[in-house]
């Protein structure tokens, strides 16, 4: 089952420290040390507005891009929020989640939420 070496990191907090000393510190030692295979990091909410406006995350982020961390975020927050363009610029998949996140839970999939 590939959702057994596969993390789902759901970042709904606006709280920089929380996000670099746990959200991406995490999820990049996960890759860096084989925690886990793959680490799909979803944006959503409040958290939106962090990455959009914080160059510190920004840079975090494209580090663990190039680890091979998976970054999406929530169409509609992104949306209702004015920041989806920026966060695509970023490299950021934009989609709906909501549904996804719904199979994701039912599927028993790792989700770690913060």
């Amino acid at each position: 089952m590939e959702n057994e070496s596969h993390l789902y990191i759901l970042w709904t907090t606006d709280n920089p420290v929380t996000a670099l000393k746990m959200v991406l510190m995490y999820g990049g030692n996960s890759l860096l040390k084989g925690w886990w295979d793959k680490v799909t990091i979803i944006i959503w909410g409040a958290a939106d507005e962090l990455v959009a406006t914080n160059p510190t995350i920004q840079a975090r982020i494209k580090e663990l891009m190039d680890m091979g961390a998976h970054f999406t975020t929530c169409k509609s927050c992104a949306e209702t929020l004015g920041v989806a363009d920026q966060l695509k610029d970023l490299g950021i998949e934009v989609k709906y989640w909501g549904e996804a996140l719904t199979k994701l839970l039912k599927s028993g999939a790792k989700i770690l939420t913060v």
